[in-house]
């Protein structure tokens, strides 16, 4: 997703924005693609809470020597944990429109959550409900079967749903997929189990919701 974001150099070249502490893997993608990596601080004082005047600081200074484009939200997060209100992600939706900037929400650690009071909420299903104001904003939602829901890295599945895409863009996405080599099939039946889980009534249903 990122490689399809990324263009330009100089002042105009595509700056990244992401969570410090950080997964890793984006600061790696970010560096290979040549792209420039806009850090904003999460605050560990407050159990690592996402503070949008600390994104407004992050997207204004790095608009000196960049031109960011995508903003990186992990949702439950890692490696820190916390979960994200649903107040937060709607401050966080109406950043984004603001400063026109493409949504990847990382939320592949979604069925990990175990602190009493935290919920988990989905950013596009928030997106949806904030109305047609914010209806149209470009945001692409990763899950994955590998980490947070079995904790399996042998699996390498997962999935991306990308809303709000033009669609000769999207088809573009869709050739450099294309390109990548798919999961085992151990991975793609797993995959399958989290898309349609076993609903109530059916036989596997009981020992499914036990062993999750």
């Amino acid at each position: 997703m990122i490689k399809l974001l990324v263009r330009g150099s100089g002042r105009d070249q595509t700056g990244v924005m992401i969570p410090i502490p950080q997964y890793p893997l984006y600061s790696a993608v970010v560096a290979e693609l040549n792209a420039v990596q806009v850090n904003y601080y999460l605050d560990e004082d407050n159990n690592w809470a996402l503070d949008i005047s600390e994104l407004e600081r992050s997207v204004k200074e790095a608009r000196e020597h960049c031109s960011p484009r995508v903003l990186c939200v992990i949702n439950p997060g890692n490696p820190t944990g916390q979960v994200l209100s649903k107040e937060n992600i709607q401050e966080i939706i109406k950043f984004a429109a603001r400063e026109h900037l493409f949504l990847m929400a990382d939320e592949v650690y979604q069925d990990n959550i175990y602190a009493p009071g935290c919920a988990f909420h989905s950013f596009k299903k928030t997106l949806m409900e904030l109305g047609p104001e914010y209806a149209g904003l470009e945001l692409a939602s990763f899950h994955s079967t590998s980490k947070g829901y079995m904790g399996e890295c042998g699996f390498r599945g997962g999935y991306m749903e990308v809303i709000n895409m033009d669609p000769a863009v999207k088809l573009q996405l869709k050739k450099l997929v294309s390109t990548k080599l798919c999961p085992p099939v151990s991975g793609q039946a797993t995959m399958d189990c989290v898309v349609n889980p076993p609903q109530p009534g059916e036989p596997s249903y009981e020992s499914f919701s036990k062993e999750k």
